[in-house]
């Protein structure tokens, strides 16, 4: 074991260190883009601290989605986080799987670009409609009587500007059509059934983005509007903005490899050997460069091409 650990380690490697050097070479190219999805989100954290000063507390409205489904109450509050946090963690961790696997379908970099224009499409519509009408937050914090259902006007503008994070993220009041979750949640399944390669994942995904609704309307966390418009506005928006982009290059079909292979001469020399102990030819001008280089003469590589025949005969 150890020692099949200590052969492949090299391998690994060279191919994370070959796939890293192409990887930077397109984020020199795309820096700027992917920035600004970066920035827009901090912009729509800002977003939605500032509705947070506009909430005004009062009754839950009536909800056919509290209706049928049970409250989970505000101890299990974070069912519906853990599981948006796995959700989360776990397509990151995919999108960055060319680095140490051999097949893939995508380059990283391109990848995130791609998903940032979702994203960003997505929150500022999602910006636009809470900032259009402001709804007495569902949460338990955002009722009457909560601690952070009102929040005071601003002491200066560094306090805004700051969010007050990662608690002004975490208990805000007041952005609520639609949900944020659903939109990182639909967006990031979307990416995997048309980029992933695992049918059984596929199906998986689209269960628990469903299970994530779910938990999201029975930990009160957003009315089941919220989530409904989530699910048909970011579907949209995907197809209409992935038709906008430029397709991305499919490695899969290894027309436009990325990482090529490199043998190591022993392995070169044994798959040689191997051919012509079948009978099979091997490409003679290879076998002249590397006797040029041991400092041998093409010649001799005839010799041994026919030694090495006939004793395979």
């Amino acid at each position: 074991m150890t020692l099949y650990i200590g052969r492949e380690a090299p391998k690994l490697w060279r191919k994370i260190c070959m796939e890293t050097y192409v990887e930077l070479q397109l984020f020199m190219e795309k820096w700027k883009l992917l920035l600004a999805g970066l920035i827009f989100q901090y912009i729509h954290g800002l977003a939605a601290r500032g509705v947070h000063y506009l909430h005004r507390p009062g009754p839950t409205l009536q909800d056919a989605g509290y209706m049928i489904l049970p409250e989970l109450g505000k101890e299990r509050g974070y069912v519906s986080e853990s599981l948006f946090t796995f959700i989360f963690l776990s397509f990151i961790l995919w999108t960055f799987h060319p680095f140490v696997y051999h097949s893939k379908r995508f380059y990283t970099v391109l990848l995130w670009r791609r998903i940032l224009s979702f994203l960003v499409a997505s929150q500022a519509l999602r910006i636009i409609t809470f900032y259009s009408t402001q709804l007495p937050g569902p949460n338990y914090h955002c009722r009457e009587g909560g601690e952070l259902a009102r929040l005071p006007p601003p002491e200066s503008v560094t306090e805004v500007l700051l969010i007050n994070f990662p608690q002004g993220v975490i208990y805000g009041c007041g952005d609520l059509i639609f949900s944020s979750h659903m939109i990182f949640t639909l967006v990031f399944v979307l990416t995997y059934h048309k980029y992933g390669t695992k049918r059984f994942i596929k199906l998986l995904a689209w269960v628990l983005a469903i299970v994530q609704s779910l938990l999201i309307v029975a930990s009160r966390k957003h009315y089941t509007v919220d989530v409904v418009v989530a699910w048909y506005t970011v579907n949209l928006v995907v197809f209409f903005v992935d038709k906008k982009l430029p397709e991305m290059p499919d490695r899969s079909n290894g027309s436009q490899p990325l990482l090529p292979y490199v043998k190591d001469k022993d392995e070169k020399s044994r798959e040689d050997h191997h051919k012509l102990l079948n009978g099979n030819s091997v490409d003679t001008a290879d076998w002249r460069q590397r006797l040029q280089v041991n400092g041998k003469h093409g010649e001799d590589g005839n010799h041994i091409h026919s030694e090495s025949a006939a004793n395979g005969a």
